[in-house]
């Protein structure tokens, strides 16, 4: 081990590599609820892709695993490190290399955070639309994610965002792919294939972003419904309609008092609709003016009339902010109420009431408590399952999991299979399918180091 401490010194410089006790207890984990933290034989904090390369080179010869890790915030495992394995850490290749006010783009490093682009775009009019939720995440590990978020329902996600990459593959060899354009028919699409392929193909190191005109002007909209059924007729309607809504989620009740709580939120909803409603729509329209957000306002009061809606309201501009943020943590206000389990599900949208209805039987068959809220207008469906016995807990997972497959949806929308979800995953996904993935990981990484046992075994 203290050969290969030195070695990774003589790379990075002694004072970023970090062993033994050293090493921080926040690098061991990620924020998954069922994953166990891992010290790794060495942290290695490079300021380059050449340095990235050489230490991937030196693992390759050594036969050491190596695990990249943004900022630590995702769901499913896929940044703990091996015990006797490279963690590398981004924090020092940090900076937006570019902004390109021209073409629209932005060159990142893989340690820039979602709130550093936004603060550096924001002073341009620009922005980059993909908030997964938490604005101290990594555009390195958002990139190995395909991370989604809300504002999925306008923009797409972050392979839809991600023009180019430079990368360092599971040889040591660096690639380029993409560049600061739209469209291009020059082979593969390598770019898209090392989106979340969450580190097991390939590191990046550098992101070329798209970037789009940043709208001041909204509004956020609360619409309270009986039930779910009236949500998902509404919910195509609203998309269908020209509105062209930034954000458009749905949150159950039971998840609307909790995270309203949590949050200290009043948001002047009268307790004989609270008493009603048995879900809730929440809808942000942003637009180029005050008159041109009142307008489309206007007609979604109109719309979701039209579709049973028991009430609308126009929240204050303090109030919707505090209300998105309050959805945004709804992970936090699920885990800070000892939930026992997180599910990430997608299924197509017209087929959210059937899924949660599923998914309510599935819970009172099982003596468990499922609740949760998703991103409505993509058909991602995030749930919080209570339930403390383990294997109770796995089999619901399991059948919800199922159940969401059985009517055209994927086992992860947005918070990528890890370590956490992959036995779901072999479970119920096409084994002819993993198996090529298999083949395409042996293309990329021919001696198994990267992420080892993250995806598939």
């Amino acid at each position: 081990m203290g050969d290969l401490v030195s070695e990774l010194e003589g790379i990075v410089g002694a004072p970023n590599v970090a062993s033994g006790d050293a090493i921080g207890e926040d690098l061991t984990h990620d924020e998954a609820l069922t994953a166990t933290a891992v010290v790794p034989a060495a942290v290695v904090r490079p300021a380059s892709t050449e340095e990235v390369a050489a230490v991937i080179a030196l693992a390759v010869a050594r036969g050491v695993p190596v695990t990249a890790r943004g900022s630590g915030t995702g769901l499913s495992g896929a940044c703990i490190p091996q015990p006797d394995g490279i963690l590398l850490s981004f924090d020092r290749m940090a900076e937006i290399l570019e902004l390109d006010l021209d073409n629209h783009v932005a060159r990142v490093q893989p340690g820039v955070t979602l709130a550093q682009l936004d603060e550096a775009t924001s002073a341009v009019g620009l922005v980059y639309p993909v908030f997964p939720g938490e604005n101290s995440a990594s555009l390195g590990g958002n990139v190995a994610t395909n991370a989604g978020g809300m504002r999925a329902v306008r923009y797409g996600v972050t392979r839809h965002q991600v023009l180019g990459l430079t990368a360092v593959l599971g040889t040591g060899e660096v690639i380029t792919t993409g560049g600061k354009f739209v469209k291009a028919t020059s082979g593969y699409d390598l770019t898209q294939l090392i989106i979340g392929s969450e580190g097991t193909l390939a590191i990046a190191t550098e992101a070329t972003l798209r970037l789009h005109p940043r709208l001041t002007h909204g509004a956020t909209v609360l619409i309270p419904f009986p039930g779910l059924d009236e949500v998902a007729a509404a919910v195509p309607r609203i998309v269908g309609s020209g509105l062209m809504p930034t954000i458009l989620e749905y949150i159950d009740f039971i998840t609307m008092s909790a995270i309203t709580a949590a949050q200290n939120l009043e948001l002047g909803v009268p307790q004989e609709i609270k008493d009603t409603a048995m879900a809730y729509l929440v809808v942000v329209l942003e637009n180029r003016s005050d008159d041109r957000v009142d307008e489309d306002v206007q007609e979604l009061a109109e719309l979701a009339t039209d579709l049973g809606a028991l009430d609308l309201y126009v929240l204050p501009t303090g109030s919707g902010a505090a209300l998105i943020d309050a959805r945004e943590k709804a992970f936090w206000t699920a885990k800070a109420n000892n939930a026992d389990d997180i599910i990430d599900m997608v299924v197509p949208r017209g087929s959210i009431p059937e899924y949660l209805g599923a998914v309510q039987a599935i819970g009172q068959d099982t003596g468990s408590l499922v609740v949760g809220c998703g991103h409505a207008g993509d058909g991602n469906v995030h749930l919080s399952v209570f339930q403390p016995d383990v294997e109770t807990r796995k089999a619901v997972v399991g059948r919800i999991l199922r159940a969401g497959a059985d009517l055209g949806g994927a086992v992860s929308g947005e918070h990528g299979i890890g370590t956490e979800k992959k036995a779901y995953l072999a479970a119920i996904e096409d084994p002819a399918k993993l198996d090529l993935m298999r083949r395409i990981k042996t293309g990329f990484d021919p001696a198994g180091i990267l992420n080892p046992g993250v995806i598939f075994d």
